[in-house]
């Protein structure tokens, strides 16, 4: 009697065996399928109508969790997909028309939050992005057209600043602005099909501090407002050298002689000129010089190394081990190039 049971079960796993991974006449895939691995883990199951997907196909990871997810709409074409971790989270979900993501897709955390909306045409992005911080609130929302941002954009800077501006199929153009979190400007200024043009200003508690001027990409000028105590600003063109004078003040050295006081302390006189025509001589004492006047070094009274500079300053500059690499550097490049300082913008 036992005997005939084990046959009898032996013969019904034939015939379910049988039943599935079917093929017919013309070489089509039809009714249920399980597709395993050589490992007899199972990869996909789901119902095929003449070699297309219909109903709901279901993908695997090797532990046996549900990976992908599809709901046929349209045979083997139209489907709701969802993608899932090994963890059994949701990721994303959305539609597929023909292998392209179509409309709007939806994406999460592990923790179930929505952390980006896509919406697509047959593939490209086409239509309306928005992305969430993982707290939930909006990070950035722009436009979409034919996979090239196109239209306004707006991108959440701290908790409640923020940056925005117009693209036009891919290419910022118009007006830019820049707020913090206190609502007061931190900068703004012009594109013109992508590239920065015209004239840029940058803010600090509400104050203007720096004026660039910018040619089709290219920075053109760089100003810094000075207090003298009355405000001023000068190029960085026209400066030559910068000091500490105190905790709280800075010399400026001026192209034509002129040597100012600035009511600052240096580290602030720094940040706004920047390092793009400037060399920190020496971290120690603070000096800053403008690279293009470093002539070499040579020794002084006492036999120490100090910069060779054109024009000299009133004061000694005493190279650190920094400066002395910056300068070899710029030696070897002076050997390959031609002209000009190295780290200027472009005149």
């Amino acid at each position: 009697m036992k005997y005939r049971l084990l046959v009898l079960a032996l013969m019904l796993v034939g015939m379910a065996c049988q039943a599935q991974n079917q093929i017919d006449k013309q070489g089509r895939k039809q009714g249920h399928w399980v597709k395993t691995d050589k490992q007899g883990n199972k990869i996909y199951e789901g119902t095929f109508v003449d070699d297309q997907e219909t109903g709901t196909f279901t993908y695997f990871y090797p532990n046996g969790t549900v990976r992908i997810k599809n709901e046929y709409t349209v045979p083997g074409k139209v489907c709701k997909h969802e993608v899932y971790d090994k963890a059994g989270h949701l990721l994303a979900k959305g539609n597929f028309n023909q292998k392209n993501r179509d409309g709007l897709w939806k994406f999460y955390s592990e923790n179930g939050k929505i952390i980006k909306l896509t919406t697509y045409k047959m593939g490209v992005r086409h239509g309306l992005q928005v992305i969430f911080t993982p707290e939930g609130d909006t990070a950035e929302v722009c436009t979409w057209y034919d996979n090239h941002r196109n239209g306004r954009w707006w991108k959440r800077i701290g908790k409640q600043g923020y940056i925005t501006a117009t693209y036009v199929m891919g290419g910022i153009d118009g007006r830019l602005v820049e707020y913090d979190d206190s609502n007061q400007l931190v900068q703004e200024g012009y594109y013109t099909k992508g590239d920065r043009n015209g004239m840029w200003k940058y803010y600090e508690n509400g104050q203007l501090v720096v004026k660039e001027k910018w040619v089709k990409g290219i920075a053109r000028d760089r100003e810094v407002r000075l207090l003298l105590p009355e405000e001023r600003f000068v190029s960085i063109y026209d400066i030559n050298y910068m000091a500490p004078m105190g905790k709280k003040k800075a010399y400026v050295y001026l192209s034509n002689g002129t040597k100012l006081i600035d009511q600052e302390p240096a580290e602030t006189l720094y940040a706004h000129v920047g390092n793009n025509r400037f060399t920190l001589a020496n971290r120690e004492a603070r000096v800053m010089v403008a690279t293009n006047l470093i002539v070499g070094t040579t020794l002084d009274s006492e036999g120490r190394e100090i910069l060779s500079l054109d024009p000299r300053p009133d004061f000694d500059v005493f190279p650190d081990q920094d400066c002395m690499k910056m300068l070899k550097s710029l030696q070897l490049q002076k050997q390959t190039q031609e002209g000009g300082g190295f780290f200027d913008f472009e005149k």
